[in-house]
């Protein structure tokens, strides 16, 4: 069965020019972005919502997960060294230097979210819990691409395996094969993905509002929590942790993916956005005179 192992050596940089690096880390995570406008034009046009609300909803996601992945990973995992210093605390400003953590991504996007709908949501019939709902299975998708880009980074892997498809990350001088955690959260992410958008195309009208995001959160963090255990630590003291931070940061998402679960279940708000004006008219009155009997 050795023969199945990878030995992982691929360059994280797909050009250089000059000073300029090109990576597959960054190409991924753009294009992440990219499929989720798709996706949402889709959710618009079905959903009778403005196109015109699609740039500032990618504005708005960009900034909220660059931002809030990189607080998350300064706050949550390094708060001594980005906190310590000067020269620590404006590394925070500098993403590319490396550090994005998942965990307050998803947080930020949840408030930004929550800005996005009371400015647009009155207008075009859409609330918080909706956004979040077509969210979802858009993030899903992105996170696919996201962890297949820390693969090509050959980071946040796993600790020594003798499963046939162990990865030999030989960039960083491993020599024995480690769990491919990358792929394995990868590969959650996008049967999530699928799973949660043929749920959207063959059952949207049977759906409730929150079940989409509740089912997401549940999975996704759920997922996160059981392949930490094979995972690394990737600050030092998490070695010392019964439970790592990550999975610490997961058990609130996941009971909020619960939360959100039982709303559906109990408000039984119609999933898809419902506009008053589109719906049936009422028959008026004629004015002709009835026959007489």
């Amino acid at each position: 069965m050795e023969t199945l192992i990878v030995h992982w050596n691929v360059d994280p940089a797909i050009l250089r020019i000059g000073g300029f690096e090109l990576r597959w880390y960054s190409l991924l995570f753009v294009a992440g972005f990219v499929l989720g406008w798709f996706i949402f034009q889709g959710f618009f046009r079905r959903e009778k919502i403005s196109e015109k609300l699609l740039d500032p909803l990618l504005y708005t996601l960009l900034i909220c997960t660059i931002v809030g992945a990189r607080l998350g990973h300064c706050l949550f995992y390094q708060p001594d060294y980005y906190l310590g210093s000067w020269a620590g605390f404006w590394e925070i400003f500098m993403p590319w230097k490396g550090g994005l953590a998942s965990h307050g991504g998803t947080i930020a996007l949840l408030l930004g979210m929550w800005w996005f709908a009371r400015r647009y949501g009155r207008k075009e019939d859409f609330d918080f819990v909706w956004i979040l709902d077509h969210l979802a299975i858009a993030v899903a998708f992105a996170a696919f691409f996201i962890r297949l880009g820390n693969l090509f980074n050959s980071e946040i892997y796993g600790g020594p395996t003798d499963l046939p498809w162990g990865f030999v990350y030989e960039r960083n001088g491993e020599t024995v094969p480690k769990h491919p955690t990358q792929l394995y959260e990868g590969l959650t992410y996008l049967l999530l993905g699928f799973v949660l958008y043929a749920l959207y195309h063959w059952r949207l009208d049977k759906m409730y509002r929150g079940s989409f995001v509740g089912i997401f959160l549940v999975v996704c963090f759920g997922g996160r929590f059981l392949i930490e255990f094979v995972k690394n630590p990737q600050v030092e003291f998490e070695e010392s942790m019964l439970l790592n931070m990550g999975q610490l940061l997961s058990i609130p998402f996941v009971l909020l993916g619960i939360g959100f679960l039982v709303y559906a279940y109990v408000k039984k708000i119609p999933a898809r956005a419902v506009h008053p004006e589109l719906g049936p008219k009422k028959k008026e009155a004629t004015h002709f005179a009835k026959p007489l009997s």
